[in-house]
This record gives structure tokens, sequence and C-alpha cells, in this order.
């Protein structure tokens, strides 16, 4: 999350990042700079690498205020959070599909400017004028129901694409009715359908195992098995993933969305950009339930007692109270 949040700041808002920092400084065997920093980006670059340092002495002091906290609950808390994450995506994503269509219908067929006048028509035509006004507040209504809402979205979104999909049959066939923003949509919701479920299939443990050998390991052995796969599979895929698509402006998730990249047909939806940022929700997720399923193997290579959940323990004393 760090991450990501430092590359909002060096691209979005021109901080100097902890690379020209250390540049400027000749540290860590990095080239120097030829123009060094000045002024305020001296200043900011100072203020990237405090933050780093603060999540490193943060993560000791937790370590050190709760030293009886086991892995298990560890593991619940980063699933819980990539479940949160997952099902703020998929509410997002269903909000934004669903007003993106309509403004692009409303401008195709000239509903916008009839109504709201040329200058807001043209406004709603331009990809950045859109994405700020109403794609980032639907993103964040999204994360907000994410956050009183525990059902996951996906079922909805599952629902509305068969539904999306039976209404360009009928358009195409019987009206004779057919729009670029029609295939958009489809293409959009089924793009987060898969992607973000993938963490939640690992939290379910739903995804496909070749159980060759592993179906007959002892509970330990399975544990090895997992602990070795997130390590030495899971986590590094979903860094090489993170580094290739944000290390750059030109890289492929930081370029569309810095861009705000829309279909070639102008008259589509524009949303491509967001679903360049698919490939980073998938990788966050992925990565955070990696180190859940981690620290959750690892307890039982050092046989931690069994921990029970917060909301199993409450749902046996409320029913010993009735």
């Amino acid at each position: 999350m760090l991450f990501i949040f430092n590359n909002f700041l060096i691209f979005w808002q021109d901080w100097p990042g902890i690379d020209l920092f250390f540049a400027h400084y000749g540290l860590f065997w990095v080239e120097p700079l030829s123009s060094p920093l000045q002024g305020n980006i001296l200043t900011l670059g100072w203020i990237q690498l405090l933050v780093y340092c603060g999540s490193i002495v943060a993560s000791i002091f937790f370590v050190l205020k709760f030293p009886s906290r086991s892995l298990q609950a560890d593991s619940e808390t980063l699933s819980l959070l990539s479940a949160y994450i997952i099902r703020s995506a998929y509410w997002s994503i269903l909000l934004v599909g669903i007003a993106d269509i309509t403004l692009s219908f409303m401008r195709i067929e000239g509903f916008i400017q009839a109504l709201f006048g040329l200058e807001v028509a043209n406004d709603l035509g331009r990809a950045s004028y859109r994405a700020i006004h109403i794609h980032y507040p639907l993103l964040a209504a999204g994360f907000t129901i994410g956050l009183f809402n525990r059902s996951l979205g996906f079922i909805w979104l599952a629902f509305l694409i068969v539904i999306a999909e039976l209404l360009i049959v009928i358009a195409r066939f019987v009206f004779s009715y057919e729009q670029a923003f029609m295939g958009d949509l489809v293409r959009f919701w089924y793009a987060g359908l898969f992607l973000f479920a993938s963490a939640y299939t690992l939290i379910e443990e739903g995804h496909v195992r070749v159980d060759i050998l592993y179906a007959g390991f002892s509970e330990r052995g399975k544990a090895w098995a997992n602990t070795f796969g997130s390590l030495a599979l899971g986590l590094p895929v979903c860094w090489i993933i993170l580094i290739y698509g944000m290390w750059g402006k030109s890289n492929l998730i930081n370029a569309p969305l810095l861009s705000y990249e829309v279909t070639q047909n102008g008259y589509g939806m524009f949303v491509k950009y967001i679903m360049a940022g698919f490939l980073m929700v998938y990788a966050v997720s992925m990565m955070i339930q990696f180190i859940g399923y981690f620290l959750s193997n690892a307890s039982v290579l050092l046989n931690e007692p069994a921990h029970r959940p917060n909301h199993d323990i409450q749902s046996e004393h409320d029913h010993q109270k009735v």
C-alpha cells in the first residue's frame, strides 16, 4: 500500500521519490544526479524517506505492543482487509459502469446537450472531466459502501453482466440498435469480475490445486508447501505486476491512468484507464491474501494453539444466552 501511495506522490504530485533522493546524496551505489534536488523538492524527498522509515518503526512498535497476538489472528485481519478491497472494488465498478453507460447513451443520442447545454456535453466528452467529476466520486462511494456492506458485490455484478448481454442481443436483433458502449460495459464488468475474484477464491480455498503430491501430505507438510508457495511463487508474481506496471510514467498501469486512456471509438465508455487499475487491485489484494496465507500456515509450523475468530466466540455466547 505504501508503494502505491508513493507512486501516486511521484507521478501525480511530482514528488521526487526515494530513488532520486538517494541519487541526490549518492547513497547505496546510486549514480549521483547531474542536477541536484533543491528547495521544496528536497524537502519532499525527506518526507518520503521519513514515511518509509516511520512505517518500519510502526510495524516494530505494533509487534512489541502486542507480543501475545497470534499469527492466525494477523492472518484473519489481512484476509478481512483483502475482502474489503475486493468488495469495494466490485461496488465501485458496478456504480461506475451504470453511470458511464448512461452518460455515453445520453451523449450519443444528444440528450445531454438538449438537457444541459453544449458546454456540459463537451465537458462530459472529455475523459479527464468525466473521471474527476463522475468516476472518482463513484469510486469513493464504492469504497464507502464496502465499509458498511459485508456482502460481496460480485453477485449483483455477475447478474448485471447477464442482463447487459441480454439487452445487447435484444437491441441488436430486435431493434437493430448497437453502439460501442454496449460492448464496453460487458468487457469492463467481465474484467473486474475475473480479476477481483482471484483473491476471494484464495480466501475461500476455492482455487484449483494440482493434488498429485499435496493431497498425501501431512498437516505440517501442507503448511510447508503453502508457506513456500506463498513466498516463492505468489508474492513475487504480485511484485512483478506492481513494479513493471508502476515503476515509470510509461509503464503498463501508470500510463493509462495518467492519460485517462479511452477506447479509439470516441462514443464508447470512458473507462479503459480504470481497467488498467484492475491489475493494481488484483496484485494488491492477492499480495495481502498471500501474506495472510503465509502467516496462517506459519502458525501451524510453529504449533500455535488454534485461534477462534471473534465472531465465532460471539455467536456461541449469544447461543448460550438464548
